[in-house]
């Protein structure tokens, strides 16, 4: 991918949720929500405080993350349905 996201902004892909629940329901996919957890494939380079020191980012490329429902902006690149948004939309890492 040649897209590098600018300051404190992350582009993350989405990880599919379960097929099935736990009891063995089959969801179909018209009633699947969107998956609140993905993968970071790209980090911008950090934000800047009131000092105008660069403060890097706590998450990396590679890391699973939970991320509220309605965050960020969906993006398609390379073919790919990704998302872009900043790192205060996520709310945790995974793992």
């Amino acid at each position: 991918m040649k897209f590098r996201p600018l300051h404190d902004r992350v582009v993350v892909r989405r990880i599919d949720a379960e097929e099935k629940t736990k009891g063995g329901i089959i969801i179909p996919e018209t009633a699947k929500e969107k998956p609140q957890e993905g993968e970071i494939i790209a980090v911008g380079s950090g934000a800047r405080d009131e000092a105008g020191k660069l403060v890097p980012l706590d998450v990396k490329k590679g890391d699973r993350v939970l991320f509220g429902k309605w965050s960020g902006t969906e993006v398609k690149i390379d073919g790919q349905d990704l998302l872009i948004m900043k790192e205060s939309d996520i709310m945790g890492i995974v793992g």
